[in-house]
């Protein structure tokens, strides 16, 4: 390590050493006071303005956008009042009282602002932890810019510094890294979740190959812009390379599957087995695709569930793809009549009841067959296509034998259910008592 802890020490008790000089004079304390009464009196200002703007501010309908904007100012009510009362001072002082030592209250004005705007402008971030930080990060280095302080923050910063044979890691790189890095990345995600919206908007493109573009753009975008900014900051790319390639070789062995389900998630956008909208049956889940990520494919079922199946079950295992080339599904109902019915009537009328149900396709008529003479019944299967297999079927086949069931029942053809006839060939002996004896007790 090559801290100058002397250098630094310098460098901070310069900076503190002129702090006396400023205070000790009377106007700078008379401005302090002014700070302090005008801050109080925004305060208590938007106590009473907030609650009736913000009041105001929930009216607005349809424009989220413009709502989160709205709200975020309201915030900062007080700061917004403070910033006005301390501009209409300064102007008041430099043209009546004390135009050359109206310092202090200019230095406090252009703070303000500096926090208002990046307080309100970080609201874009969903996180607040995060967006606090930023908000605080941010308005350090415009305050150091305000107070000409850049230079003395920078040398103490480069001053906290590493050496790593012949690269010095300082500080200030650090910093300058995860600022610009932070910045372009979020950049490089706005960008790519913005043109992936139009990508996914596109008619002309296929529900695949939308997924695939905006993945790729995204991912594409993101490495773009790490390079770029670790190339802006200075840092030499090539020294990563036999780094990367030791982390490379330990994160393959570690993140086997993952690296397979990402590959397999490219290989299903690009063969088009699968795409959104899709009903598809695997194992057990049954459902309509919702979503194809990185690594998984968001399947929802009938009842709510979302499943998240891993990308790599859709190239290992069988899959049935319900809409794969054509929307339309063919669905069997077994049922069965009395023996005393007469099957073409039957035909004829489970033909009519399927036709007026619900969700049956009418382009393509439906068909009966007597498929076999049961034991109790003459047994048929009536076959019905539907387009809209994700909205289940269960309910339809449910819908198409309860029509089935009011047509016979109209018609009076009968549903029998199954019985048998026992034949007692040993005579059964009845006691008095009511009791019932039997030869075949003992057996």
């Amino acid at each position: 390590m090559d801290f100058d802890l002397s250098t630094i020490a310098a460098r901070v008790e310069a900076f503190v050493a002129e702090i006396p000089a400023y205070a000790s004079q009377q106007w700078f304390l008379y401005q302090i006071g002014i700070i302090l009464v005008l801050f109080g009196v925004s305060y208590m200002l938007s106590l009473r303005i907030e609650p009736a703007l913000e009041e105001q501010a929930r009216r607005i309908k349809g424009n989220p956008g413009l709502l989160r904007i709205c709200v975020a100012l309201l915030r900062r009510t007080e700061w917004i009042l403070f910033v006005a009362l301390v501009a209409a001072t300064v102007a008041i002082m430099r043209n009546v009282t004390w135009p050359s030592r109206s310092y202090v209250l200019s230095l406090a004005l252009w703070l303000s602002v500096a926090w208002l705007m990046i307080a309100v402008s970080s609201r874009i971030i969903r996180n607040r932890a995060v967006a606090r930080s930023v908000a605080w990060l941010g308005w350090i280095y415009v305050a150091a810019i305000i107070l000409g302080l850049t230079s003395d923050v920078a040398g103490i910063l480069d001053e906290l510094a590493v050496s790593i044979g012949s690269y010095r890691l300082s500080a200030l790189l650090i910093v300058k890294t995860v600022v610009l890095l932070t910045f372009t990345i979020w950049l490089a995600v706005t960008i790519g979740n913005f043109v992936d919206i139009r990508i996914q908007q596109s008619e002309e493109l296929s529900p695949s190959v939308r997924v695939l573009l905006g993945k790729v753009l995204k991912f594409g975008l993101v490495i773009a812009s790490a390079t770029i900014a670790l190339s802006a900051i200075g840092v030499d790319l090539t020294a990563f390379t036999v780094f990367s390639g030791a982390v490379g070789v330990g994160i393959g062995f570690g993140l086997q599957k993952v690296v397979s389900n990402f590959i397999s998630g490219i290989i299903i956008l690009l063969d088009k087995s699968i795409k959104p909208g899709d009903t598809i049956a695997l194992g057990e889940t049954f459902g309509w695709i919702r979503e194809l990520r990185a690594r998984f494919v968001s399947v929802v079922t009938r009842d709510g569930r979302e499943y998240l199946i891993p990308n790599e079950d859709f190239i290992t295992r069988e899959v049935i793809n319900w809409s794969f080339s054509d929307k339309l599904v063919r669905l069997d109902v077994h049922f069965g009549v009395s023996y005393d019915s007469d099957p073409h009537q039957v035909i004829d009328l489970a033909v009519r009841a399927t036709e007026k149900t619900t969700r049956v396709e009418t382009s393509r008529k439906p068909v009966c067959w007597l498929t076999a003479f049961g034991d109790s019944s003459l047994d048929f299967v009536v076959r019905f296509w539907i387009l809209d297999p994700q909205q289940g079927l269960t309910n339809i086949r449910g819908s198409v034998l309860l029509a089935l069931w009011d047509t016979f029942k109209e018609n009076g053809i009968g549903i029998p259910f199954p019985h048998r006839e026992i034949i007692m060939r040993t005579p059964v002996e009845v006691a008095s008592t009511g009791a019932v004896t039997s030869p075949l007790k003992d057996i």
